[in-house]
């Protein structure tokens, strides 16, 4: 009987051994073999991934009156959108950087997302910004707006004194903070997948690899 536990705790320890030179190369571990398959200069966080076979989605942290924000939103996404069309999704998580300027644009783009015109007042708010040279969004400059992305004025101003908006930009904010997001814009494809270079050829690179290994598998 003795003989049979020593045995027995033998192969245990055999067992944990294989199991721990397992993880220790990786094997079996889908996520961390898709990141370090992936080509371009990137970097892998300690995230969930989201990635769903077929499509990458793009989360952008910007600021709305950061230059480098407008021209990735005027130069990148276009191109970005052209290469890939419906195999990338593109969101944008506001992350104010810019010193001395209010937070009611970001609101007035969390409010629009919520009622599925994100995509639609993301793109007003960046022209209003930096060609209109709005810079103080009170409730009548605003109205045009509201109504040039085709919502309700009496709901989205409802919805803006509920106090959602906040919640979700402070919800962003805390997001981009623990992902140690350093300037704008900054992107994330698939929640783990970091890239502050914004580079759209780097940018290219990295999707296609990402939607390559969906292949392979």
């Amino acid at each position: 009987m003795k003989h049979r536990k020593k045995r027995w705790g033998l192969r245990a320890l055999a067992v944990v051994a294989a199991i721990t030179v397992m993880v220790a190369f990786g094997w079996g571990l889908s996520t961390g073999q898709a990141a370090t398959a992936l080509k371009g200069k990137f970097q892998e966080l300690k995230e969930p991934s989201t990635h769903v076979p077929g499509k990458v989605k793009l989360t952008e942290f910007a600021d709305f009156y950061c230059p480098h924000c407008h021209r990735f939103e005027q130069e990148a996404i276009p191109l970005l959108k052209t290469e890939f069309g419906d195999r990338l999704e593109v969101t944008m998580v506001g992350f104010p950087v810019m010193p001395g300027k209010l937070p009611t644009a970001f609101e007035m783009y969390e409010q629009a997302k919520a009622m599925g015109k994100g995509d639609d007042m993301r793109r007003v708010l960046f022209r209003a910004i930096h060609k209109d040279r709005v810079q103080i969004f009170d409730r009548l400059i605003r109205e045009s707006y509201i109504k040039e992305v085709g919502l309700d004025v009496a709901a989205f101003e409802a919805g803006l004194a509920g106090g959602k908006p906040v919640k979700a930009l402070e919800a962003g904010k805390a997001w981009g903070l623990r992902v140690n997001v350093q300037q704008t814009p900054t992107v994330l494809l698939d929640g783990n997948i970091k890239v502050e270079a914004i580079d759209p050829e780097n940018l290219k690179t990295v999707i296609h690899s990402i939607l390559s290994a969906d292949g392979k598998k």
